[in-house]
């Protein structure tokens, strides 16, 4: 039962044609004090048509408002404050919670429509750095979210395999690279090389000309260059993908920029025949001006093809391929202004996802400049600081290699997502791995610990009676609030709003552990047992929709 839901049609019964059902429910609001109620109505919207102050309203409808769930009724000057009975919503709460189990906060929002996710998104030939990991774990927690809801997500990984760095990057292999090196260690290898052409230019400019001569080639299809860019590519893909398999995370696609190549002609095509393509210096460009955006290149003068062009060849062809509902673009918010472009040029259901940083210092992390900290090395720290204190806490647990990399990895992405998304991070592995406080590892030990109450005792959760204390209610509202929360984080495209959530029923449960005896052989121990089951499947469901793990034992 929606509870709001409840009150709303309860008061509208009272209330008549005031207000509809709609607008009743839109006013609730939640007390931040529980001493003022569960929920909370204003009455001042009905004191023109029901000729009263809204204090009298208040005090009527405290006086009339009766239904099984509400304890009571209270006016406070112009509010409706009311109260639910703790052991008739406790009982119906958690008995349907634990009947639809993972299936909690289930929807069908989304009526099975589909959802372009367009994340992670690497350039080759670089390394997986920390700059990658916002991208990756927001866009994957928002495919998680939305297929939650109903939506059928198409997960796409947009690799930068494209672009005047590959003229570079040639250029610097065959004047310093070598090929054992390169194939003992290619991402390591290759970094050196693109760091020393860009140290090399400041003495030499005529290394640019080089490298664009080297992309020309590829362009045009030159064997050599061809050969290069394809090797890149794969052993590119391949440390990309060990790092995806321990972030347990996959795509649909890895179509990247050069797919789009042979696509990119009807595209301005397209533009010319719809009269949007202008010729301004030479270049081809769409003017944006009734935005009040800057004009769109297409083409460059020398007829080259941008990253716009490319862009707008990817929706043309997720449009005609999906169908899509949605488009989601999970980019830095350095590429704003682009997006907008891309978006007056083409669709109102394609949305950019901009989010903050990672900065080193209070500096932009940079592979060109060679200050760069690698994803993989931050989660093997990770997980091995995950196993010193397993080590120390719990020697004799099981499968202690496995669960180290769930708690290691775990800390690396609560810590990601419990973040707004648009708030810069400032790299900290420290506050990253810390083990107490708002992280990770405190959401994964608590439902560790209530698994564990649950293993303690022959007695089967079953909410035969509800639970009237204060503790339990608190958990009990929280539990309540689950599948509002999961509408909520994708509706504001923030996957932090389930983790500030989690955070909040972790402590809440903590709380309850230390206040009551949750053990104890009486008549309410079913009940409590249903209350710790329910607690261990929304915090299970809720990490598993960020990405991570729920060990059952820590």
């Amino acid at each position: 039962m929606d509870f709001k839901e409840m009150v709303s049609k309860s008061l509208h019964d009272l209330i008549g044609d005031a207000l509809e059902v709609k607008d009743v429910r839109r006013l609730i609001e939640t007390p931040k004090h529980s001493s003022h109620g569960d929920v909370a109505f204003p009455c001042f919207i009905l004191a023109k048509q029901l000729k009263k102050s809204p204090a009298m309203i208040a005090a009527e409808l405290a006086d009339r408002l009766s239904h099984p769930m509400i304890e009571k009724a209270e006016a406070a000057g112009p509010y409706l404050n009311i109260f639910f009975s703790k052991p008739n919503a406790s009982k119906q709460i958690i008995t349907s919670l634990v009947a639809d189990g993972e299936n909690y906060g289930n929807s069908n929002l989304g009526e099975n429509k589909k959802v372009v996710i367009d994340f992670s998104s690497p350039n080759i030939a670089k390394p997986f750095s920390m700059g990658h990991l916002r991208s990756t774990v927001i866009g994957h927690a928002l495919a998680n979210i939305a297929e939650k809801i109903g939506y059928q997500p198409v997960r796409i990984n947009h690799l930068g395999d494209w672009g005047t760095q590959f003229g570079k990057l040639i250029t610097a292999y065959t004047k310093w690279g070598v090929e054992e090196k390169v194939r003992n260690s290619p991402i390591e290898e290759l970094l050196k090389l693109y760091v020393q052409f860009h140290e090399e230019v400041k003495e030499e400019p005529a290394l640019d000309d080089e490298a664009r001569l080297w992309f020309k080639k590829l362009e045009q299809g030159d064997k050599q260059a061809n050969l290069l860019w394809k090797w890149f590519r794969e052993v590119s893909i391949e440390e990309f993908e060990r790092i995806y398999q321990l972030l347990n995370i996959h795509f649909d696609f890895y179509h990247g920029e050069a797919f789009y190549n042979d696509k990119m002609d009807a595209v301005v095509k397209k533009l010319e025949d719809n009269g949007l393509l202008e010729t301004s210096d030479g270049a081809e460009v769409v003017h944006l001006s009734d935005e009040q955006l800057p004009p769109c290149l297409i083409k460059k003068s020398d007829g080259a093809t941008l990253y716009a062009t490319r862009d707008l060849a990817a929706a043309f062809y997720r449009h005609n391929s999906y169908q899509f509902e949605k488009a989601l673009y999970i980019v830095g918010q350095e590429q704003s202004v682009h997006f907008k472009q891309l978006k007056a040029d083409w669709a109102d259901n394609m949305t950019h996802i901009p989010f903050g940083l990672y900065m080193k210092d209070g500096k932009k992390m940079s592979t060109r400049k060679g200050r760069v900290i690698l994803l993989e090395d931050v989660l093997n720290e990770a997980t091995s600081l995950a196993k010193e204190n397993i080590e120390k806490k719990n020697p004799q647990l099981q499968n202690k290699e496995a669960i180290a990399k769930s708690v290691g990895i775990g800390a690396i992405l609560f810590h990601d997502l419990k973040n707004d998304r648009m708030n810069h991070i400032e790299f900290s592995l420290n506050e990253m791995l810390t083990f107490e406080g708002e992280t990770g590892p405190y959401l994964q030990y608590t439902h560790a610990r209530a698994c564990s109450l649950l293993r303690k005792t022959a007695s089967k959760p079953s909410m035969e009676t509800g639970l009237n204390d204060d503790y339990s209610w608190e958990i009990v509202k929280l539990l309540h609030q689950y599948p509002h929360k999961v509408t909520a984080a994708f509706t504001q495209l923030s996957p932090s709003v389930i983790a500030k959530y989690l955070i909040d029923l972790a402590q809440a449960f903590n709380k309850y552990y230390g206040q009551i005896r949750i053990l104890n052989h009486d008549a309410e121990l079913p009940s409590r047992l249903a209350l710790v089951k329910a607690t261990t499947i929304v915090l299970a469901d809720g990490m598993k929709v960020l990405g991570m793990d729920a060990p059952t034992e820590m």
